[in-house]
């Protein structure tokens, strides 16, 4: 948040006026990541946070342990710690080589201490879904379409979380489709995610040339209908709770159309 010039304390607060449950943090890399975290859960009453990921590449298991423990502490049953092994550019980029990505993290979980906060894995395939009902409280998928939910739920079995991510776009129209095209741009290029979709029934010609209408349709919807829609879709196929991220000019995060998402799912705040 404080990246986007947004103060984390009084945007969490807006959050838990506007009756959302949760707040969750991408790209928590380094101990400074976790700063806008405790800073929103101390400024709120009922809020929870997560991380949306920690990646297994960047964290020592015991440090990340330790950190996780003092936030759960301070804020009981309100911090959600979330784990994924990131993707091969991402990595790549801190100088490390991004192999066997699946054994990293088991060897991640193996050295992590246990920890007061819940964990989950960002899971998308069935080996690390199986990872995730295992070894974690649940998954928390990204870039999925309602059917990966459904596909996931169906291998997680009943008990464990199942927490995707969906991106919307509220504009209307074409500046909708637009916006919501140049979010799922970057994603498309990545080869976790694209390798996941061609599971769900996607094909190369859907990922090429930015997508497909079906595919942005799905994965990424625009307009209050059709993002509400897919946002119940997920919920019905199984999800315990859906992550949405809303997306304006360019792809970037549109943290003033907080009002407008509470407008448009009324029914599944609080």
């Amino acid at each position: 948040m404080p990246a986007l010039g947004l103060d984390a304390a009084q945007y969490g607060k807006a959050i838990e006026d506007a009756g959302f449950r949760s707040v969750w943090f991408p790209g928590v890399n380094a101990p400074q990541d976790l700063e806008p975290i405790e800073a929103v859960l101390a400024a709120t009453s009922h809020l929870i946070a997560g991380t949306g990921i920690a990646s297994v590449w960047t964290w020592d298991p015991d440090d990340l342990a330790a950190r996780a423990d003092q936030i759960a502490t301070a804020h009981p049953g309100r911090f959600v710690l979330g784990l994924g092994n990131s993707h091969a550019p991402l990595v790549e980029s801190t100088g490390q080589a991004y192999v066997r990505p699946y054994s990293k993290t088991v060897e991640f979980l193996d050295a992590l201490p246990p920890t007061q906060a819940p964990v989950v894995l960002a899971a998308l395939g069935p080996r690390m879904l199986r990872l995730a009902q295992e070894r974690t409280l649940g998954a928390h998928p990204y870039f999925v379409p309602p059917e990966h939910t459904a596909f996931a739920r169906l291998r997680l079995g009943h008990d464990p979380l199942l927490i995707p991510e969906i991106a919307i776009a509220l504009a209307p129209g074409e500046q909708g489709v637009a916006n919501a095209r140049a979010y799922a741009k970057f994603y498309l290029g990545l080869p976790n995610y694209t390798s996941n979709l061609k599971r769900h029934g996607f094909t190369e010609a859907d990922i090429a040339d930015g997508g497909s209408e079906r595919l942005i349709t799905s994965v990424t919807p625009s307009g209050p209908e059709a993002s509400a829609a897919r946002i119940r879709e997920h919920l019905q196929a199984g999800a315990d709770h859906v992550l949405v991220q809303v997306v304006g000019e360019n792809g970037r995060f549109a943290p003033g159309d907080l009002g407008a998402l509470a407008s448009l799912v009324p029914d599944l705040l609080s």
